[in-house]
């Protein structure tokens, strides 16, 4: 298979640069500001080169291996509406990220673009203003824009989890582009998913979990740096958790044992609680990726990044756009 560069900022995790590895892309360059997710970088691709460093203040002057990449692509914050009133200081360097990731494509001159963000980016009236601006600035550069939305669980993983996508290309490449079809048959289960962890430490009851839990997981999500520890999200998604035997208010540090005790939970609850482990399941995340530090630190890696195999069809469509 044909090899292709890119240049991955707002890495995170690794999800969307993962995927993307798997379709062909290798990364002369990840970038993230947050020194978490780097060592989580670092210590599964240790030949990848990892910056920490705000997007804000990068300057491909400095790292002239990013010019004339085949692809720049970013995993970034969840945008916020420009509409909403009660905007937070993250919300505004979420817009501001993305407005360096238009700038970025000036300096870089990669063949393709691709943007990970919210679906309502592509789907809601109220989003028009960013998405005027980035019609703007990259059409000024030569990129014709597709814009659509892909559900993780209609490829396969176990997570009802849509992400709006912006890809962007240059001619003789742009009009080859198709945007990615389904492809799994139908939906895997939070159960099947994860029942071969549960069943792990000999809880007999692991099937009979597994069956309850018969619908693929609610959107894993990461939540915000500046509040406390990690829960499985909002209130909406802990009553859904609840239907499929999790008590979704913390998280275990293992499975359920022989007696389906699991000894860090001193709840009380009757409902288990699920591990950071299985939230990386959740999300797609190989065994072999390590997601790295403590609990919550690792569980909101997680929760924020892109599932690998949504990065993989992505890749895999502009990699054929690109071959052609």
């Amino acid at each position: 298979m044909r090899r292709f560069t890119s240049v991955d900022v707002c890495s995170g995790a690794g999800g969307l640069a993962l995927g993307l590895e798997q379709a062909g892309f290798d990364p002369v360059l990840a970038l993230d500001h947050r020194k978490d997710p780097c060592a989580t970088l670092r210590h599964n691709r240790p030949g990848w080169k990892v910056l920490e460093m705000d997007l804000e203040e990068f300057d491909p002057v400095d790292h002239q291996e990013c010019y004339n990449v085949d692809l720049l692509s970013a995993g970034l914050p969840r945008v916020v509406s420009p509409a909403t009133k009660k905007r937070t200081s993250s919300d505004d360097k979420a817009l501001a990220l993305l407005r360096a990731t238009a700038s970025l494509a000036y300096g870089v001159d990669s063949k393709a673009i691709v943007i990970d963000n919210v679906p309502e980016l592509i789907s809601r009236d109220d989003y028009e203003p960013i998405r005027d601006f980035l019609r703007v600035e990259l059409e000024h550069l030569g990129y014709r824009l597709y814009w659509f939305v892909l559900n993780a669980v209609e490829f396969g993983a176990p997570q009802d989890r849509p992400h709006g996508f912006v890809v962007a290309l240059k001619e003789p490449y742009a009009h080859r582009f198709e945007q990615p079809k389904p492809t799994a048959k139908r939906h895997l289960t939070a159960g099947e998913a994860l029942l071969d962890s549960m069943a792990s430490r000999g809880w007999p009851d692991a099937e009979a979990w597994a069956r309850g839990a018969s619908r693929p997981a609610p959107t894993v999500v990461g939540g915000s740096e500046e509040r406390g520890g990690a829960d499985v999200g909002p209130t909406g998604t802990k009553k859904i958790w609840a239907t499929m035997g999790i008590n979704g208010n913390a998280f275990a540090n293992e499975v359920p044992g022989r007696y389906g005790v699991q000894e860090s939970d001193e709840s009380g609850h009757h409902l288990k609680k699920l591990t950071v482990d299985q939230m990386a399941v959740l999300q797609d995340f190989p065994k072999d990726w390590i997601i790295t530090g403590k609990k919550t630190v690792r569980y909101r890696q997680i929760g924020h990044a892109t599932p690998p195999r949504l990065g993989c069809a992505v890749g895999e469509a502009i990699a054929r756009a690109l071959s052609a």
